[in-house]
C-alpha cells in the first residue's frame, strides 16, 4: 500500500474519532442561540465545555499515536503518553487505566506501539474495565505490555487478522489502521507482537522492539 492511501486511512479513523464531538459543539452552539432560559444556557455551556474537552483529548492522543508530536527528538516523555491515554479513555471513567511505565524517556516508535495498543485494548472492552499499560526498557530493547480485563471482551476479527499482518492489504478499512500501523511499526523494527485469544474475561498484547545498535 502506498504512503499516501496508508495515510488516509489514518485520517479517516481520526476523522470518525472527532465527528461526534465536534458535532456535539455545533450542535450545542445551535441550542444556545435559540434557547432564551439562562439555565438551559448554562447546561449548554457545559454541555459545550465537556464536548470541547473531549475533542481537544483526542487531538491530544492521536497527535502521540499517529503523528510526530514531541518535536525533533528521537525519545518521549512518556508521561505525555501517559496524559494522553487518560485523557481518551479515563474522563468518563468507563476505562480504569493502571500506569505502570517509568518516567525515563521512550522512543517515539515505542510510545506510538504502546497507545495504539492501548486503545485497541480500551475499545475491546464493550462494558467498560481494566487497562494496565507496562512498558520497561534494558539492553535487550524495550518491551511493551498491555493486559484489558472487564466484563465482556471483543477484540474484531479484522483487528487481529491486522496486528499479525494478516490482511489483505487493497482490504485494509480506517477501523484497522491503528492495528496495521503497530504491524508496521514494529516490522520495520525488527520486533515482535503477540495477541492472546480473550479468555477469563482478559486480553493481553506484548511487543517487543529490540535495542538499535
Amino acid at each position: 500500500m502506498h504512503a499516501l492511501e496508508f495515510a488516509s486511512l489514518l485520517c479517516s479513523r481520526l476523522c470518525h474519532d472527532l465527528i461526534s464531538p465536534v458535532g456535539s459543539l455545533y450542535n450545542g452552539i445551535e441550542l444556545m442561540a435559540d434557547e432564551p432560559d439562562p439555565e438551559m444556557q448554562a447546561r449548554c455551556l457545559e454541555l459545550l465545555a465537556q464536548s470541547a474537552q473531549q475533542t481537544a483529548n483526542k487531538l491530544k492522543f492521536f497527535r502521540l499515536a499517529f503523528g510526530a508530536a514531541g518535536g525533533f527528538g528521537d525519545q518521549l516523555d512518556p508521561r505525555e503518553a501517559q496524559g494522553a491515554l487518560e485523557g481518551l479513555f479515563g474522563s468518563d471513567g468507563r476505562v480504569e487505566i493502571h500506569w505502570l511505565v517509568g518516567n525515563s524517556l521512550i522512543s517515539k516508535t515505542a510510545i506510538k506501539v504502546l497507545l495504539n495498543l492501548a486503545m485497541i485494548g480500551g475499545d475491546a472492552l464493550l462494558r467498560g474495565g481494566k487497562l494496565y499499560v507496562g512498558c520497561e526498557g534494558n539492553q535487550g530493547g524495550t518491551e511493551i505490555v498491555i493486559r484489558a480485563e472487564g466484563g465482556r471482551l471483543l477484540l474484531d476479527p479484522e483487528l487481529r487478522s491486522a496486528l499479525e499482518g494478516q490482511t489483505q492489504i487493497d482490504a485494509l478499512t480506517p477501523r484497522a489502521a491503528a492495528a496495521w500501523l503497530v504491524h508496521c511499526l514494529v516490522e520495520a523494527e525488527g520486533g515482535s507482537l503477540k495477541v492472546s485469544m480473550p479468555e477469563e474475561n482478559m486480553l493481553l498484547f506484548g511487543a517487543t522492539l529490540p535495542q538499535k545498535s
